[in-house]
């Protein structure tokens, strides 16, 4: 598939997967195949981050045979007034955000086995602070699924954590040739 390519910046350029305009076949394949990578770790539970992750935890949480996932949210709701909350910044947004969970949801994580998924893992900030925010309620993660890590930067910022990861591919980032262009960074 092509993939736009937008500059972040004068030096970064990233190909973007939207999940949510990617169709129901697309994902209930990418779904499909990311829980058949997940299936080995006996997921009790899919967590993923608001709002491109969402359809990747339906389809991965469907095909495992799960009904229930939980979702970290970045905006606020009436129902998150008093969530467990945990600061990120990402790649893609540029301000500071705050993830929130539903204490209603910690319940359905702790002690429980849970596999994180995302879309994209690019420089692993998102997925950190689910790591950080998830564990401090007492979920076991087990494995980290996304549909493509981006560049490299994500494993040096999660560490140990990155063992953890599986990805059904990997994509670079851009950087400027100096002629107009645009060459391939798989470091990121």
């Amino acid at each position: 598939m092509d993939l736009p390519v937008v500059s972040l910046s004068d030096q970064l350029a990233l190909a973007l997967l939207i999940t949510v305009d990617m169709g129901v076949k697309f994902m209930s394949k990418a779904g499909e195949e990311l829980a058949d990578i997940l299936r080995p770790y006996d997921v009790d539970i899919v967590a993923t981050v608001a709002t491109m992750g969402i359809p990747v935890a339906v389809e991965v949480t469907r095909h495992l045979g799960l009904d229930q996932y939980v979702i970290l949210h970045k905006t606020p709701k009436i129902h998150l007034a008093d969530a467990v909350k945990e600061h990120v910044r990402s790649i893609t947004t540029d301000a500071d955000q705050v993830l929130l969970f539903d204490r209603a949801r910690i319940k359905d994580v702790e002690g429980r086995r849970v596999a994180i998924v995302d879309d994209v893992i690019s420089t692993g900030a998102s997925t950190g602070t689910a790591l950080r925010l998830l564990r401090g309620v007492g979920a076991n993660i087990v494995a980290i699924g996304t549909l493509v890590t981006e560049g490299s930067l994500w494993c040096e910022s999660l560490g140990e954590d990155a063992t953890k990861v599986r990805a059904l591919g990997s994509i670079p980032v851009f950087r400027p040739d100096g002629l107009g262009g645009l060459v391939e960074d798989w470091v990121g």
